[in-house]
């Protein structure tokens, strides 16, 4: 019998991971070896048990309190040797993706996509191509050669001004939750919306519906 497709899958959405583990689990190729909730939780995991894919959400909390697990992802495409890494995610914003794709990760899989998918990214990524879903191909295939490809990571602080600020809350008063001026807390928001790759207000509001904060 070949030698199986060893697989860890991330998610913080417990019915997501259960999901994609079933689904993966009907591929003959395929075992899955482990599966984690939480950044933290994959790198313990990726430090401990060998795989050949790591299948993760990237709207999970970052090991050290960042906004999502690609700090933790662009550490892991350095490692040599690493498994092939597939995104699997929400966010439909094409500077992400592409940018998610510079960093090294081999697929991008939109979860609005059938599960097939997931199967044809690692029968793509053995072969040597990278791979993106049918949702992520139309996006990148949308976006100008020229726009810039962006992974951004939100530190803790900005992250915690992110949310709050989705919450509804205005710059005044999470400043005052923070001790900080007005003009500080407007500053840490202009910096997270700029490294998230977002220009204006419809599409700010279009990613905290996607990462579910809206």
């Amino acid at each position: 019998m070949d030698k199986k497709i060893r697989v860890i899958v991330a998610d913080d959405h417990p019915v997501v991971l259960d999901g994609i583990c079933a689904y993966l689990r009907q591929d003959r190729r395929v075992e899955v070896v482990a599966t984690a909730r939480d950044a933290a939780g994959l790198a313990t995991l990726v430090s401990d048990v060998p795989c050949d894919f790591v299948f993760s959400d990237i709207g999970m909390r970052g090991v050290n309190g960042e906004s999502n697990s690609i700090a933790f992802l662009k550490r892991l495409v350095r490692q040599v040797p690493r498994p092939h890494i597939v995104a699997v995610t929400m966010i439909a914003h094409a500077q992400m993706l592409a940018g998610l794709l510079n960093l090294g990760v081999e697929g991008v899989v939109d979860k609005r996509d059938t599960l097939p998918s997931l199967s044809e990214a690692i029968t793509a990524i053995s072969g040597g191509r990278r791979f993106a879903s049918a949702h992520a191909s139309e996006l990148l295939a949308a976006e100008p050669a020229w726009a810039p490809a962006r992974a951004g990571t939100l530190s803790a602080r900005e992250w915690e001004v992110f949310r709050l600020y989705a919450s509804g809350m205005r710059m005044a008063e999470i400043a005052r939750q923070f001790g900080r001026s007005n003009k500080t807390i407007a500053t840490q928001r202009r910096s997270a919306v700029r490294k998230l790759g977002l220009e204006n207000e419809f599409e700010l509001i279009a990613y905290l519906q996607q990462i579910g904060l809206a």
